[in-house]
């Protein structure tokens, strides 16, 4: 039993009743189970891999006993398998595991005591009488019939993806998104796991395509591969790729003739799965959704600077001035000007860094139209931005995905041309963060008599989302634009402020004077360990007991990069581990790479309509409940429910990405800076963490990053058309002669052409 190197001898077989699950991981299979075996006295330890597992049922088990040095005894299994229990002691075990939401261990007791070993077909077949048992009405009955159903049908789900050899981590997301026929779907079109489960890319699709039959050169690979890599070019702020690129990329990934390629992009371009498009006169294509949203801000935009604002009249030297009497402050002659352009355009953009009037600008232009009944709304893309634009000017301000009315599941919005906004002015802040398709849908919601005002720092990181809106939009020099450059008195006391403007401008931070009171810092360490220890230092212990604030909820680390020693994964362990250790009898769960507890905090990684909850919200943890198999999240003042199989959209949030901490601001700041983040060490990204701190930041980290992000001003490029479309009047005979010269040296069948 204790002989290391099995693999001479003949495979024994164990089979037993599952005591305990000590280890499960998804992604791998990988289990490490306590096994009731006849003849042994002790539970054995089982390890091996298959597609899902539960206490209570049987495995059966082929493999050889080795000797684990930390471990001891065990047997590893080359074969596992498990089937559902059939005993009374097993049932009760399976049921009360959590393997059926809405049961836990005291009501498996009772449907054991009462059903027996015909438990599972009641529920099946005559759930009604589920209700015979005391504290189950007809909605928990319906929750147990209907979880009882999913749970089955999931499980199918992962034994085919086991089977296959992939992951089996995703099968809750499979089944929520294709539902009960998910597996027919994937057998006939895998690629559409790529295509429509977050966490499945383009090679596990192919995986299971290879092992189903699929040919390699194959159109349909072929289009799904073209597919694959415009989406990850949209993920990377992309609205096109160059048509020759394209083509390029799509045939390194799948290592195929270019014929195959042309043939496929064509057959794509056909059923106008994507789009050719020469904006500038550079042939590109597009997803149809996002050429189109292109278009239209680029003809709403045109037509807006065209037009006159539907105010009433205003003097405008009697309007400043009862402003300024109104409220006390003498705007400055820059403001003063900003405020004219204000009052006599359709259209205007508004933008500058911090400390520079943003906020008194449009507080000043707010009241004098409010004075003359001008109905006004408010709203910024983040949660925070909203809250924070709403206590700087005294009114409602919401997300922009809640003004619009954002509609679960098809991810629409109830305001559109057809059922616009209802008001006069739009102000819209933090547009640096506003990508192409939400401005679309925020445009598209204006009525026609409505004037728009875009707030947003251009300097700062471009949006997450495809395109660069706010930049194009300025840079076009079709919307009047209002740039403030002037630091006023009151914000030139903060080194926060006056260093953020040091950073834009290339500039090294001014640091105070040794043992001097101030709100930014740059600590210096040399070792990427010494930079984790410090930091960690810092949030745990010293900061809050310095400012007497929380280390969870007023202090955020920000990384330039995800990966590495001081990327956000390695920190979000260790901060874990530091700020919310595991404590013995509370409930936590582990998915998709996380372990998540109680008070951790968190991120949603991606927008979720049905749940009204946006990428880059940050929550608390507020319960894990094993019956429910669900998780309960505070955002703000709400809580919402995710299932366990929803937790990819999850992650810990002690610390994030620069990226997506836009829109947001923090108490404390603390940024990590080493030349091992090199390729991330940019100005803009520097400065829009620098400008997220409010009472404090802290650099941790070597002084030669530090200057290396500073003088590193590569601005990000995007393959975009938004540019372009502004720029331009339409000229038909262009387009006609372009779309003519391509189709001549047979390029592609070109749309329209």
């Amino acid at each position: 039993m204790t002989d290391a190197s099995p693999t001479n001898r003949p495979p024994e077989s164990l089979s037993g009743l599952i005591e305990r699950v000590t280890y499960f991981n998804e992604d791998t299979g990988y289990a490490v189970l306590k096994v009731k075996v006849r003849g042994h006295r002790e539970p054995v330890t089982i390890v091996g891999s298959l597609p899902s597992v539960s206490p209570g049922e049987w495995v059966t088990a082929q493999g050889h006993w080795v000797q684990d040095r930390q471990f001891g005894a065990q047997f590893k299994a080359a074969q596992l398998a498990s089937t559902p229990p059939t005993t009374i002691e097993g049932i009760e075990k399976y049921l009360g595991s959590g393997m059926v939401k809405g049961i836990g261990p005291v009501y498996a007791k009772k449907l054991v005591a009462k059903f027996g070993d015909q438990i599972f077909n009641t529920i099946e077949h005559t759930s009604a009488r589920l209700e015979e048992i005391d504290g189950i009405g007809p909605k928990r009955r319906r929750r147990i019939k209907d979880a009882w159903a999913e749970q089955k049908i999931v499980r199918e789900i992962m034994l085919f993806l086991h089977t296959n050899g992939v992951s089996t981590s995703r099968a809750v997301r499979i089944y929520k998104t294709y539902g009960d026929d998910a597996i027919d779907k994937v057998r006939q079109n895998p690629y559409l796991l790529a295509r429509d489960i977050t966490g499945i890319g383009f090679k596990t699709a192919d995986q299971i395509a290879q092992k189903l039959g699929i040919p390699h050169d194959s159109l349909l690979r072929a289009n799904a591969g073209l597919q694959h890599v415009l989406l990850e070019a949209t993920n990377n702020g992309h609205c096109a790729l160059p048509l020759d690129l394209l083509k390029d990329e799509a045939g390194k990934l799948l290592l195929v003739q270019e014929p195959i390629v042309t043939q496929a992009l064509e057959r794509a371009i056909s059923h106008r799965d994507v789009v050719w498009d020469s904006p500038a006169g550079v042939p590109m294509i597009f997803l149809p959704q996002l050429l189109q949203a292109e278009g239209e801000i680029a003809t709403r935009l045109r037509a807006l600077a065209a037009a006159p604002p539907n105010y009433p009249a205003i003097d405008l030297d009697k309007a400043l001035a009862w402003c300024e009497q109104k409220t006390g402050k003498d705007l400055a002659p820059s403001q003063r000007a900003a405020l004219k352009t204000a009052l006599t355009s359709r259209v205007l953009v508004i933008t500058g860094g911090p400390g520079v009037g943003k906020t008194t600008l449009v507080n000043a232009l707010l009241l004098i139209l409010r004075a003359k009944q001008i109905k006004v709304r408010l709203c910024a893309p983040t949660g925070r931005a909203a809250k924070r634009l709403s206590e700087t000017t005294g009114c409602d301000a919401q997300t922009i995905h809640r003004l619009l009315g954002v509609q679960a599941g098809a991810a629409g919005f109830a305001h559109h041309p057809g059922n616009p906004l209802d008001c006069d002015l739009l102000v819209a802040d933090e547009c640096s963060m506003v990508d192409v398709p939400l401005m679309n849908h925020l445009l598209r919601a204006l009525p026609d008599r409505t004037a728009l005002l875009l707030v947003g720092d251009v300097d700062q990181l471009p949006s997450v989302g495809p395109g660069l809106v706010l930049s194009h939009i300025i840079a076009s020099g079709v919307v009047p634009v209002v740039r403030l450059t002037e630091v006023f008195r009151q914000a030139a006391g903060s080194r926060i402020i006056t260093n953020a403007h040091r950073i834009n401008r290339g500039l090294m931070p001014e640091l105070a004077p040794r043992g001097t009171d101030t709100d930014f810092y740059f600590i210096e360490r040399d070792e990427p360990e010494q930079i984790a220890l410090t930091l960690i230092e810092m949030v745990q212990q010293r900061v809050p007991k310095r400012f007497g604030l929380d280390p969870i909820r007023d202090v955020q680390i920000l990384c330039p990069m995800n990966r590495g020693s001081l990327g956000i994964r390695e920190l979000n362990a260790r901060l874990q581990l530091a700020l919310n250790p595991a404590i013995p009898d509370d409930p936590l769960v582990e998915k998709f790479g996380w372990q998540f507890r109680l008070r951790d905090k968190v991120m949603q990684m991606r927008n979720n309509y049905d749940k009204e909850v946006f990428n880059g919200d940050i929550g608390q943890i507020t319960r894990v409940d094993p019956v429910e198999q669900e998780v309960l999240i505070r955002f703000d003042q709400r809580e919402v429910a995710y299932e366990y199989g929803e937790l990819d959209e999850i992650s810990l949030a002690y610390a994030i990405t620069i990226h997506k901490s836009q829109g947001s601001e923090f108490p404390v700041v603390v940024i990590p800076l080493a030349t091992q983040q090199y390729l991330l060490l940019q100005r803009n990204l520097l400065y829009t963490g620098v400008t997220r701190g409010k009472q404090l930041v802290l650099l941790i980290g070597q002084r030669k990053a530090l200057g290396i992000a500073i003088r590193n001003h590569k601005v990000e490029d995007r393959y975009s058309g938004l540019l372009a479309r502004l720029q331009m009047e339409v000229e038909s005979a262009r387009e006609e002669a372009h779309n003519a010269k391509f189709k001549a040296q047979g390029e592609l069948p070109i749309p329209g052409a």
